[in-house]
């Protein structure tokens, strides 16, 4: 294993932690999934059966495109996450990073017919940003590769109908930024919903100015990519909780 196999793997098990940090984990199912940097079409995916918690860089599972275990290992992996994480890196090659959840909120806007609006600070940053898809059952049958994958694009945030969140970036950070960005969203639409109160419109004029105002936030990012703040923000905090995802 060389030195970058080692900080990837470093990088995504803290991802784990993270997101179970952030209350998106679900018992031993879900996943976020990486590309190793300069292999054949390998990715990183957590080992079935473990919680988040217990995710460390060390018993990440290495697979091919195909979901096939291409290293010695104790444990198996999800067929579900398979399927859709060997789907979406074989096709998309910006996608180096996936994570997929179930969270409360987001369930609950994938099970509304409207989906996300945008009527909140967050989900107004993500104005024609975001894809759906359409529920099939659970994600184990081939044949729903396609459907996915068309339902996608080239987006990097999906609603699965009935289902939960997906999201992608190029690195574990933006992949992070960008399902951060998509569950505040959900959680807010939840909230105001829950008020029963009249719902103050945002106008598509205001939404569709929201990557100019995008681009001048991040300009002030002092050249950072996106997300890495964030992150490594983060990053320390489950540090200072418990570092023992770093054991390789």
């Amino acid at each position: 294993m060389n030195q970058t196999e080692k900080d990837i793997r470093i990088q995504l098990a803290a991802c784990y932690r993270i997101f179970d940090y952030m209350g998106w984990s679900e018992m031993i199912y879900n996943h976020i999934t990486v590309k190793v940097p300069d292999s054949d079409n390998h990715f990183l995916i957590n080992p079935y059966g473990l919680h988040y918690k217990e995710v460390t860089a060390s018993n990440l599972v290495k697979v091919d495109i195909n979901g096939q275990i291409v290293e010695d290992t104790q444990y198996p992996v999800n067929p579900a996450g398979m399927l859709i994480h060997s789907a979406i890196h074989g096709a998309r090659d910006d996608a180096h990073c996936i994570g997929h959840i179930h969270s409360t909120a987001g369930m609950t806007v994938a099970c509304q017919q409207e989906g996300l609006r945008i009527d909140n600070f967050y989900s107004v940053l993500l104005h024609n940003k975001i894809a759906y898809h359409d529920f099939q059952g659970i994600t184990v049958v081939d044949g729903e590769k396609e459907d996915l994958l068309a339902s996608l694009g080239d987006k990097n945030l999906l609603i699965l109908r009935s289902h939960g969140l997906l999201a992608c970036g190029q690195t574990i950070a933006e992949m992070f930024f960008n399902m951060t960005a998509i569950q505040r969203s959900c959680e807010i639409q939840v909230s105001v919903d829950q008020t029963g109160r009249p719902i103050v419109p945002v106008s598509i004029d205001i939404a569709e100015k929201t990557e100019q105002l995008l681009e001048l936030q991040m300009a002030s990012m002092g050249g950072k990519a996106i997300g890495e703040l964030e992150f490594a923000a983060m990053q320390r905090l489950v540090d200072r909780e418990d570092d023992s995802y770093r054991d390789l």
